[in-house]
């Protein structure tokens, strides 16, 4: 499956879910980890972990693989590994503080 069609996929499902403020960057210049990062915000700590949940199902379901899910004991921060592409689940606090789209476009 192409990049494109796992970003349209984790799109659609963190709208479903009413995740906000998706954010796609291309690292392939400048990461050897994947080749997009997706930064989206969740309303709540349990927000996201369901958000990270339901991209992970829906992953799934179009028998995309995915590595893992970290921080959903926290929710504060919710990391979903789709190989190629890495989605980062935040409340809005840890976004504004973690700056991660001026990270990874500096």
């Amino acid at each position: 499956m192409t990049n494109q069609a796992i970003i349209e996929n984790i799109t659609s499902a963190i709208e479903d879910i009413k995740g906000r403020d998706i954010s796609v960057i291309d690292v392939r210049e400048t990461s050897d980890v994947a080749d997009y990062y997706m930064i989206c915000t969740g309303t709540s700590t349990r927000h996201t972990t369901a958000i990270a949940e339901k991209v992970s199902e829906s992953l799934h379901r179009s028998g995309i693989r995915t590595y893992g899910i970290e921080g959903e004991k926290s929710g504060d921060w919710v990391l979903l590994d789709a190989g190629s592409v890495i989605l980062h689940v935040m409340i809005p606090q840890a976004r504004d503080d973690y700056q991660l789209e001026k990270l990874y476009t500096a």
